[in-house]
């Protein structure tokens, strides 16, 4: 985004208010952005923000669909990469208004637009949240993952970072594709052959890897 528009600036300006506990601030920069507005692309960037401060699941809805409504008015490469987004909001949305065959519609989306945000935090968060949220829906079913939940906070609780940094990202950023789950099995695999864990902690690592080869071998 362009940081010398308007619109922009007042989102920026807003971000900035509600980081610092502003929310009211905030609302009133989002609320500016909106009525200044002058394109459909604007309008999108304005709607997105706004979105985060309503007093209800359902208007908050109905700011995301204006939001998402515009990008696909603009239709060019400039809202390309805001399409992750734009569904994992919709899809949190209609998960909070107790309907999970839209919020999984949504989250589905949102993968499938994961790979046009630029390569950065924004796209690893954007990740992990669609992860989380397909799993919260039933997609992305994953075998072994108490398994890894137990692991993951024995790690925690013995501060092993070198673990930790090793397995949290592919973990987080499983999206239930072959390539994702090649990609955690590969960390799990380095860990093991390392034998730097515990003893119990190397027998579980092994059940959770023998697991995901079993799912792998039959999906």
């Amino acid at each position: 985004m362009n940081p010398d528009n308007p619109v922009v600036q007042l989102c920026s300006h807003g971000m900035q208010a509600e980081a610092e506990g502003r929310d009211a601030d905030a609302r009133a920069a989002f609320e500016q952005a909106w009525k200044i507005a002058s394109d459909d692309y604007e309008a999108c960037v304005a709607a997105h923000y706004l979105a985060r401060h309503q007093p209800t699941a359902q208007e908050t809805l109905r700011w995301n669909q204006e939001s998402l409504d515009r990008a696909d008015r603009v239709g060019d490469g400039r809202v390309k990469g805001f399409y992750a987004s734009l569904h994992l909001n919709m899809a949190k949305a209609y998960r909070d208004l107790a309907d999970p065959d839209q919020a999984r519609r949504h989250f589905e989306l949102a993968a499938a637009h994961i790979d046009d945000v630029p390569d950065g935090q924004y796209a690893d968060w954007n990740r992990f949240a669609i992860a989380e949220g397909l799993r919260s829906v039933g997609a992305a079913p994953r075998a072994a993952d108490d398994l890894l939940k137990d692991l993951l906070a024995s790690f925690c609780a013995r501060a092993d970072l070198k673990a930790l940094g090793l397995v949290v990202t592919p973990y987080l950023a499983d999206l239930g594709t072959e390539a994702d789950r090649t990609r955690l099995q590969t960390a799990l695999h380095m860990l093991h052959a390392a034998r730097s864990l515990p003893e119990d902690e190397q027998k579980a690592l092994g059940k959770a890897i023998s697991s995901l080869n079993g799912e792998a071998a039959h999906p």
